[in-house]
């Protein structure tokens, strides 16, 4: 059987492709292997309507959504091929099982290494966070680290969350060097740096207390921010020869449509940053209605 579009990823993107593809009548699966980005994450905001909502309820509120469009179905698979035909695309998931399709939406989202701290995991997604956006509100006013061994996404991040908290200590973690026209304007604000390696992380029960540094000065805090390295947390785009833009993710057009014809990319996949639930919904959207629109004319 020739699908009319497969979906890879059941992020907010490819979930919200399916939504708008099922309500378009058109024949999809949506292939999801079940390890979101985030999963550490116990509460996502900005989305109007669904401030505050978990992740795992996000998903199971977004699949309640899409089964009652019957030409939706989804798998809990692993795509591990693609590959392009004249006139369709084949996957291929860990399995063996092989499907074609006329489009394919790839939604595989990121994944994201942290700095080489012991403990990190810990605290991360319960008092270290990466998205001021997301997370900012629920630390306003408190004294915060924000570490990042890169010094021009640590100064980036520093400057936005300065209007959350004034209490900030930033940290290079040993990696960046700070020049000294940084830690004047840095000091006029108020803002404490520390540029040794950072030895280990305390606290309790995911809640982050302190920060311990090589030269055996520690500093308190209640929380704060991390610029982990992202990476596309699949190689399907880059064997089916998609273009990638100057951010590292796949370049489109402004209905998802990616340099290789018959095949789209929606949420963090494309965007990269900023990282957000509504954003990478968006993009789905907007990718679906690129794929629904090309079918269209593609049948007259």
């Amino acid at each position: 059987m020739l699908l009319d579009c497969i979906i890879i990823g059941g992020g907010p993107a490819g979930l919200n492709a399916a939504l708008v593809l099922g309500r378009a009548r058109r024949k999809v699966i949506l292939f999801d292997e079940g390890k979101p980005r985030n999963a550490v994450t116990r509460e996502s905001h900005g989305f109007i309507t669904r401030d505050g909502t978990a992740p795992s309820e996000f998903r199971r509120l977004a699949h309640q959504d899409i089964r009652k469009y019957p030409s939706v179905e989804f798998r809990t698979e692993k795509i591990t091929e693609a590959a392009r035909h004249t006139g369709f695309l084949e996957v291929t998931t860990l399995q063996g099982a092989v499907y074609h399709t006329k489009k394919l939406i790839l939604a595989t989202g990121l994944k994201e290494v942290l700095p080489d701290i012991p403990g990190i995991h810990d605290y991360y997604g319960q008092s270290l966070f990466s998205c001021p956006y997301c997370d900012g509100w629920e630390l306003r006013d408190q004294p915060l680290v924000v570490i990042s061994e890169d010094v021009p996404r640590l100064l980036h991040l520093t400057q936005i969350l300065w209007n959350w908290s004034r209490d900030l200590i930033i940290c290079t973690n040993g990696a960046g060097v700070l020049t000294r026209e940084h830690k004047e304007i840095l000091h006029r604000k108020h803002i404490r740096c520390h540029e040794q390696r950072i030895v280990s992380l305390a606290g309790q029960n995911g809640r982050l207390s302190r920060v311990l540094f090589s030269g055996g000065e520690e500093t308190a805090v209640s929380g704060g921010f991390i610029s982990p390295e992202t990476f596309q947390a699949s190689d399907l785009a880059k064997s089916l020869g998609c273009m990638m833009n100057p951010s590292g993710g796949l370049m489109t057009d402004e209905f998802g449509r990616t340099s290789i014809p018959g095949i789209y990319a929606a949420g963090d996949t494309a965007v990269i940053a900023p990282s957000q639930v509504i954003i990478a919904a968006g993009e789905g959207s907007r990718a679906a209605i690129g794929v629904n629109t090309d079918l269209a004319h593609e049948e007259f």
